[in-house]
């Protein structure tokens, strides 16, 4: 067997061992042809053929043996890490690397493998057009400026294949003491000043901030000091930012585009003003949050090992116990793990034609995981608690689909409604997932409407008639490839990005047409993403760097437009966070928009590495853990209906809810110097203690009058303070204007 895949498997950060890389050659660099093989094979090599204006010119060149590799897998711990992680073969993979290619050239190439038993195999003929960077006209860039943004494009150049535009390339001016920041969701700065980034949504499994990449990208940036301006490439397309890293007077803005004619080839909107200003102009182009019940606000509880019913009502009896009031559940285990739409040991008939099932169709028996999902629900709601399950926009293939699986994989291709993808004869299939969690499942179009509705319509009786409140969208990051097919046409480098989006959408459309607000859960978002529903910071260890970096995250959310944002309290992962991290991180949460603890799935392992406060206190010895969430989690209830108005404020004036500093003082430079500090509505300042052992913390306090929440004291601002702390409560201060109406709020 020899296989050569030009364009690999879409993964955005790694080579494949058998693609072309890059996929479209660029005169003057390195281009790297690779094949993967049987392990029979003694010797490859490959044919190539450059045609240009002088004629043909045929080299053979033999390929070296190489380790291989496939979809950028790697080995790390944890539960997801166990599906994602494959060891690479020791064989198998052979490669060539050009050390440049010619301009003006088109390559014809083909590979052929020698067997050890001195039979031979050859690939089919591939071809390809060799790019080059050549000055592009002005009009390249089409620019939408509002009169009040200094900034324009200059220095374009275009990456010509002499028959498509495939990059479009620019610069923007930077001048001394600006800032830049936003550009979604980021877990490693505030200010990409000096750094490289790219807008890709990924599922990178934890250490987000290390990797530099994220689930949530948006080519989307505030430029903070001086006049004060922002931008937006107005493209799904993949788009890669130099900012200032090169030079330092010049952010540099690459993006992929397909245009048959120079003109035009790539939109950028550039805004004026304040980052108020300019987050309002982009959000009155991409669609603004939608408001969500005041419940949201509540604490949300969950664990991957809640997954019986009788384990569901355990914890939360332990909470009413306890007395730490949840307001939402989330059950993630509780499906069949195939359909994922009916509970795990429910009896019903196979719909043989893939349509919705209805309550009445099932039959729960008493001694299954979950012997009333409805009496459960309904008895969650009397006591005030809002009940939401998980979903996979996939169709799992792996083990061979049995019974509804395989009706509802039958009828979804009958249907027509799936990604396709472009098999080797040029022909169209079904994609078949490329990442490393649930490989080879089938994905629905939910970009499409109709294919969208046949999805959701079979979780439809969850929403009215078991009576569920919202649905976690979780992985929504597994579109991978340019030769991806959506049912309007469009490639998945245009659409693959945007099909986060779309499903967030999509449920919320159900959840609005069953007369529910549209809460959707979601870690994977693209521009257009502010609309719609909720979103946590995704799969992070216990640790106090993936605090920081998750503090990053949602501030930086803030910055693009996100609302509803949290993450898993003290991380999800490994083993569980020690006493200390665990109170820092839950008494900062208290000051996050959305406040949500949540454990991995450990195959009911003992010990237990919940995330419950009891499990934290039984595992580590310390008692006084529940108490001190107690506390914090009463003050989150009685701050409800501040954050609940504050909210509705952010959505009319789009100032951020978990408002980074320099949106009130983008002139101050000493918000740089204190950059995880925020302001939660309109008269709280948080700065969350982000290393152990600390019992006095500094913090910046803008100009202006200020009161200590926890003591009452009165400090002036304009200048760095230093706060006594417990491990139980983070630096707060309140404006002192707004402190009559907030002193009850701390005062018990």
């Amino acid at each position: 067997m020899i296989r050569h895949r030009p364009a690999g498997s879409g993964h955005p950060y790694s080579d494949d061992t058998e693609q072309r890389s890059p996929v479209h050659p660029v005169a003057g660099e390195p281009l790297r042809l690779g094949v993967r093989t049987s392990a029979d094979a003694d010797a490859v090599h490959v044919e190539l053929e450059w045609r240009d204006a002088a004629g043909t010119r045929v080299e053979r060149h033999a390929l070296s043996a190489v380790a291989r590799s496939s979809r950028g897998q790697a080995v790390d711990g944890g539960h997801l890490a166990s599906a994602q992680a494959r060891q690479n073969r020791a064989a198998g993979g052979w490669e060539l690397t050009l050390p440049s290619v010619p301009s003006g050239a088109e390559l014809r190439y083909r590979f052929t493998a020698q067997r050890r038993d001195g039979a031979a195999e050859s690939t089919r003929w591939f071809s390809c057009r060799v790019a080059a960077w050549r000055l592009g006209a002005a009009d390249a860039v089409r620019v939408d400026a509002a009169s009040s943004a200094p900034a324009r494009p200059s220095e374009v150049e275009v990456l010509d294949d002499g028959e498509r535009i495939l990059r479009v390339r620019f610069a923007l001016p930077l001048t001394e003491g600006e800032h830049v920041t936003g550009f979604g969701e980021r877990f490693d700065t505030v200010d990409h000043r000096g750094q490289r980034l790219d807008s890709m949504v990924f599922e990178q499994y934890k250490s987000q901030g290390a990797h530099r990449r994220t689930y949530l990208p948006m080519p989307f940036a505030h430029v903070v000091g001086g006049a004060g301006w922002g931008f937006h490439v107005r493209t799904s397309r993949r788009v890669w930012f130099d900012i200032g890293a090169s030079d330092a007077s010049r952010l540099v803005v690459e993006a992929e585009t397909d245009a048959v004619a120079e003109a035009a080839a790539i939109e950028l909107a550039l805004y004026g003003g304040t980052p108020t200003a300019v987050l309002d102009a982009f959000l009155a182009e991409v669609g603004r949050p939608t408001e969500l019940p005041d419940w949201v606000f509540r604490l949300w509880a969950s664990g991957n090992e809640w997954n019986t019913q009788a384990e569901v009502e355990r914890q939360m009896a332990l909470h009413r116990e306890h007395d730490i009031p949840v307001g939402s559940v989330v059950i993630e285990a509780w499906s069949d793990e195939s359909t994922f739409t009916a509970f795990r040991d429910a009896r019903y008939e196979v719909r043989a034609d893939g349509g919705p099932l209805r309550l009445d169709d099932f039959d729960f028996p008493s001694e299954g995981a979950w012997p009333d999902p409805k009496g459960m629900v309904d008895a969650l709601h009397a006591d005030d608690v809002r009940v939401h399950l998980w979903q996979i926009p996939l169709m799992k293939m792996r083990p061979h689909p049995q019974g509804q699986a395989r009706a509802d994989a039958d009828a979804a291709i009958r249907e027509d409604v799936l990604i396709k993808e472009v098999a080797p004869d040029g022909s169209l299939r079904p994609y078949r997932n490329r990442g490393w969690w649930f490989p080879l499942g089938l994905m629905p179009d939910l970009t499409d409407e109709r294919a969208a509705r046949w999805w959701t319509e079979k979780r439809r009786y969850l929403v009215e008639e078991v009576g569920i409140d919202g649905f976690k969208t979780d992985g929504g990051e597994h579109a991978w490839g340019a030769d991806l097919r959506y049912l309007d046409g469009s490639h998945g480098d245009v659409s693959n990005n945007l099909f986060p989006v779309a499903y967030a959408a999509a449920y919320g459309r159900l959840l609005a047409s069953a007369g529910k607000a549209p809460v959707t859960f979601s870690r994977a978002g693209f521009t257009g993403s502010q609309a719609h529903g909720a979103f946590w910071a995704g799969d992070e260890n216990s640790t106090w760097e993936a605090f920081r970096w998750s503090m990053l995250a949602g501030l930086s959310a803030a910055a693009s437009g996100v609302l509803y944002w949290g993450w898993d309290i003290a991380g999800f992962s490994g083993d569980i966070p020690d006493p200390e991290l665990y109170v820092r991180a839950m008494a900062a949460s208290v000051f996050v928009p959305i406040m949500q603890y949540h454990s991995e799935f450990n195959h009911h392992r003992l010990p237990s590495r919940d995330r419950t406060p009891w499990n934290i206190a039984e595992r580590t010895g310390d008692d006084a853990v529940i108490a001190e969430v107690r506390q914090l989690v009463h003050l989150r209830e009685r701050l409800v209906p501040y954050l609940a108005a504050q909210a509705r404020e952010s959505i009319r004036t789009s100032r951020p809810l978990m408002r980074p500093l320099y949106f009130d003082h983008p002139g101050d430079e000493q918000v740089w110097a204190h950059p995880i500090q925020w302001m939660l509505g309109e008269a709280l300042l948080v700065a969350p203690v982000l290393e152990p052992g600390v019992s006095a913390s500094t913090v910046y306090l803008p100009p202006g009058e200020w009161i200590d929440v926890w003591t009452g004291s009165a400090v002036r601002g304009g200048a760095v303070v230093t706060a006594s702390t417990t491990r139980d409560r983070v630096p707060v201060f309140a404006r002192a204007e707004s402190w009559p109406a907030l002193a009850s709020v701390f005062g018990d």
